[in-house]
């Protein structure tokens, strides 16, 4: 069984090695590290390839998306199982193999945080507590609760997520809600990684959304309307 992380990067040289290095010592040999960057141009990437780690591979992206920036590292990858992962975060020691055991019932696994600070001072506890997370395609369409850097899920899934529509306002909210229409989800009580939140993050994940009421039903009817045709086209 072959594991894909699939990361994001764009201009996050500060946070990138830290959060490489967390995840590569619980990879094995056979293992990969797909990265997707959206033209940085800090040392994003002299810093990745000065680690020189096979495992590695980076591709190039010019969609100006983080949303699509991940599903190219996606449509690259090879795995089995895919862990997704932000470029600021740092994973503890056991989220691979705690992931892998749930992952042997469930297609898309999703793991509780510690939030910290862009000096790595925890502020937060748990990232569920916090978003109130919990399973289940009608929670998830009016409060979600899919956060990207938190979750795996298995091919199956994957393809059944790809390609990303072209209207969908997050990723992470997307791959989650197809998991529950097509496979199980579970999400686990552990806190398996530090979830950075700094004035750079693109997601809001754990602040309260400022759309208003008629953005937050145009949102969720894009993610419905995206579902039934994703839904029927499949049947």
């Amino acid at each position: 069984m072959k594991i894909s992380v699939c990361i994001a990067t764009y201009n996050g040289g500060k946070y990138i090695k830290v959060q490489l290095l967390s995840i590569l010592k619980q990879l094995s040999r056979t293992d990969e590290v797909v990265i997707s960057d959206d033209n940085s141009t800090d040392d994003t990437l002299k810093i990745i390839k000065e680690l020189e780690d096979k495992r590695i591979k980076i591709y190039y992206s010019d969609k100006k998306s983080p949303i699509f920036n991940f599903e190219n590292a996606l449509l690259k990858c090879n795995g089995d199982i895919i862990f997704l992962s932000d470029q600021d975060d740092i994973w503890h020691t056991n989220k691979v193999k705690v992931m892998l055991a749930y992952m042997e019932k469930y297609n898309c696994v999703i793991s509780d945080a510690e939030i910290i600070n862009a000096n790595d001072k925890i502020i937060d506890e748990s990232f569920y507590k916090t978003n109130n997370s919990k399973s289940g395609l009608l929670m998830n369409l009016v409060s979600n609760s899919y956060l990207g850097c938190a979750m795996c899920f298995d091919r199956k899934v994957l393809e059944h997520s790809l390609p990303f529509p072209k209207d969908i306002e997050m990723h992470d909210r997307w791959i989650g809600l197809v998991s529950e229409i097509y496979g199980k989800t579970h999400f686990c009580n552990e806190k398996l990684f530090q979830y950075r939140r700094h004035e750079n993050n693109f997601s809001m994940a754990s602040e309260k959304s400022k759309n208003s009421l008629l953005k937050k039903l145009s949102i969720r009817a894009i993610l419905v309307k995206n579902l039934l045709k994703r839904y029927f086209l499949n049947l």
